[in-house]
């Protein structure tokens, strides 16, 4: 164990903007360039040892990111910063919707039946997200970029009508995409993608776990210990980390405190993100893709879900939200998933709702 194991930060955790949320994954903050970000250190003794803790926090994804580091020494710190937040830049490169020369902005703008061959990750990344869309039945479903569209979630936010709903969800759905692997002239096997349909894919419910799964992959034999939190998801590595799941209302106060000691926690809920209409209706950011509408969140709640994998924790917070409390929490406990909803009563006041495997770790 390095010498800031024994250390604890307390690390607010805030709530996931996914699956249709305001905050487009790979957009970027007016007046931030990419990459530019704050660094902070100090020196933490542990013993007759000292090491340096180092962050950073970088925009990225659409929201902010926050690294923090164990470190011999400040050069370690730095130098391993970097090394994280670049690979967290290569992920969004590829992922961003909004990027055309990305991955997924080139799938986005393809023409219909025309094939995008794409690098092996995001091959693999395409085959996870297929599993957990049937696992889920279809509460997660990447594929709604034109259910976003009709709700306007990047924008004002409207009411879409019957006719503009209904064409919406003629062109949503991961059934309009056909993956295909062939074996290139006897070598590594070829992967390529194609729309059946104009259906468009958004990141917001699986990008920051790809990425923070990757940062995982590409610090593995690296020594020391390493935190992200990812505006709504925490992954660390290496040491015990508490951290605090925000009150489904009170998004300032802290409702439940755990300790982390591996994988990632990752939260969905409602938010200030949530977008109101001038007659005073709420539309949720986060849509069901099953019914092309907002979630309902009356009472408010929240749900977080710990995975070894960063990817299958940002999936299942978003799957589960969408299932709701009482459905989320059945289809969790059957699967054997650490998942935990945080449902509001009179005054606010939270009821805990946790499955087995949360509660067994937890």
């Amino acid at each position: 164990m390095t010498p800031g194991a024994a250390r604890r930060v307390r690390w607010r955790l805030v709530w996931a903007f996914l699956l249709g949320a305001a905050g487009v994954v790979g957009g970027v903050r007016p007046g931030l360039p990419p990459g530019v970000g704050d660094v902070a250190g100090s020196v933490l003794a542990a013993g007759p040892v000292l090491a340096v803790q180092i962050e950073r926090s970088v925009y990225l994804m659409g929201t902010v990111a926050r690294f923090a580091v164990d470190a011999a020494d400040r050069a370690a710190g730095l130098a391993q910063l970097e090394r994280m937040v670049r690979v967290v830049e290569a992920a969004e490169a590829e992922l961003s919707t909004w990027r055309p020369d990305s991955v997924l902005g080139s799938l986005n703008r393809r023409e219909i039946g025309e094939t995008l061959d794409v690098p092996g990750a995001v091959c693999d990344l395409f085959d996870r997200l297929a599993t957990w869309r049937d696992a889920t039945g279809g509460a997660f479903d990447p594929a709604i970029g034109r259910l976003i569209e009709a709700w306007d979630l990047r924008g004002e936010g409207r009411q879409p009508g019957d006719a503009a709903l209904a064409a919406a969800r003629r062109n949503a759905g991961w059934e309009h995409l056909a993956l295909e692997r062939a074996p290139a002239n006897g070598g590594p096997a070829e992967c390529a993608i194609r729309r059946n349909a104009n259906v468009t894919l958004d990141a917001g419910g699986f990008g920051k776990g790809e990425a923070i799964d990757r940062v995982r992959r590409a610090e593995d034999s690296e020594a020391g210990a390493w935190m992200i939190d990812f505006g709504g998801q925490v992954a660390v590595s290496g040491a015990s980390w508490p951290v605090a799941i925000a009150h489904p209302v009170r998004r300032n106060e802290a409702a439940l405190e755990i300790t982390l000691t591996e994988g990632s926690l990752a939260t969905s809920g409602g938010s200030e993100r949530d977008l109101m209409l001038g007659d005073g209706a709420r539309i949720g950011h986060i849509l069901d893709p099953r019914t092309g509408r907002p979630v309902p969140a009356t009472p408010p709640f929240s749900v977080s879900v710990w995975h070894e994998r960063a990817l299958d924790a940002d999936i299942l917070s978003t799957a589960l939200y969408v299932m709701g409390p009482e459905d989320g929490i059945a289809w969790a406990e059957a699967r054997g998933i650490a998942a935990c909803f945080l449902v509001t009563e009179a005054a606010d006041e939270v009821r805990v709702h946790a499955t087995s495997a949360f509660e067994s770790r937890f």
